[in-house]
């Protein structure tokens, strides 16, 4: 029996890491894999103890009435990890599972790589004394995280952006409409309402809403693509309680192409606003979550803005609509007055490339492949 290794990750772009991540690494080490994540993890190899979909929750009350199914899942992997004694632990992005599981790892004397750092620059930055005291090295994605962890004693490697080398399209854009049946001369919105079905019964039925709207005034076709972590039926239920519903395609396993074709997206922050700026690909970045999360995020919150994209440019290169101003309306709004101005599109579409170049260069995956590996191989085999 080959010594083990866990994984953990509990959202759908952190899992898409994570199945790369183990395919690289058995190139490297001989070693079970096991833990938490999706169906990428799976197709990689991974044995789930549990799949990332029950544990797909947004906010402070959300996740307060997901605490019994939490501490469940906390517990089965503690055992499983109690059973197998793992050489190391990657645990990726999800913070508020993954600090925890941190703790309980230290403490059994299980090495634990982090990639994906939590965004201390963001909010909560006292969270860096936890992680100096847990892990034995930070995985960086972005190039001004690593001075705030080498300068706070934490083992850091700045190994750049995965999406660098995943976010790719691969279809024309008039081969990929061809197949949705859809008009190439009729404009294309996608709308990614989020990977938790949390994140979707907040958003979609507001996009719904303003889906009605823009097919009425501008003749819009629209796009939904599904995140690997929303189970394939989750959707239809919100499609089929709005008129408009029986007019949207759902797009499976097509995310680039669904982004690289569209003229532009209405995408909830988070990764896949990131997705959608290395595709060049106009966006409206939405979100919104309970009142009580609402309150607590206001004052944790040390930025200017939210979606990932305005926080690398460092200004507001995309709308933003938030909580209380994200409504079906100021959608219409901000979609309408992007369709109607070809020169705002293109104009964002240069601040979208100005982003993706402060990404960073190909092979971030191989990099991080490579660290864990000097890190965790047999003195013999080390490169």
């Amino acid at each position: 029996m080959n010594p083990s290794a866990l994984i953990v990750s509990g959202e759908a772009s952190g899992e898409r890491y994570g199945g790369m991540l183990v395919r690289m690494l058995r190139q490297r080490l001989s070693l079970d894999w096991f833990g938490l994540g999706g169906d990428e993890m799976q197709a990689a190899g991974v044995e789930l103890l549990v799949h990332a979909r029950e544990l797909a929750v947004v906010g402070l009350s959300e996740a307060i009435a997901g605490l019994p199914k939490f501490f469940r899942v906390f517990r089965q992997i503690l055992r499983q990890v109690d059973r197998l004694r793992p050489r190391f632990a990657v645990l990726i992005d999800f913070p508020d599972f993954n600090l925890r599981l941190a703790r309980r790892l230290k403490n059994r004397g299980v090495p634990v790589v982090y990639f994906v750092s939590p965004q201390l620059w963001a909010w909560r930055p006292g969270r860096i004394r936890a992680l100096k005291q847990t892990i034995s090295h930070m995985l960086c994605i972005f190039p001004f995280e690593e001075p705030l962890y080498r300068d706070a004693g934490v083992p850091v490697s700045y190994v750049g952006h995965p999406l660098v080398d995943i976010a790719r399209q691969t279809k024309s854009r008039e081969e990929f409409l061809s197949r949705q049946d859809l008009k190439l001369s009729r404009p294309v919105v996608a709308m990614l309402p989020g990977s938790r079905l949390r994140e979707i019964r907040h958003h979609l039925p507001i996009l719904l809403e303003a889906a009605a709207q823009l097919e009425a005034t501008h003749r819009v076709q629209f796009l939904l693509p599904r995140a690997s972590t929303v189970e394939a039926g989750a959707l239809v239920p919100f499609l089929r309680a709005h008129p408009v519903g029986d007019r949207i395609r759902i797009v499976e396993d097509d995310i680039y192409n669904c982004l690289g074709s569209a003229d532009l997206a209405i995408v909830s922050s988070g990764t896949a606003t990131v997705e959608a700026a290395l595709l060049r690909t106009p966006m409206i970045v939405i979100y919104r979550v309970s009142r009580a999360s609402a309150a607590v995020l206001r004052r944790l919150v040390r930025t200017p803005h939210y979606s990932m994209v305005n926080l690398i440019a460092g200004r507001a290169v995309v709308p933003e609509l938030i909580q209380e101003k994200f409504t079906a309306d100021a959608v219409v709004r901000e979609t309408a007055a992007l369709l109607d101005s070809p020169e705002a599109r293109k104009f964002m579409q240069s601040n979208l490339a100005e982003v993706a170049r402060k990404l960073g260069s190909a092979g971030a995956m191989e990099r991080a492949a490579a660290v864990i590996t000097t890190l965790f191989a047999p003195a013999e085999t080390r490169p």
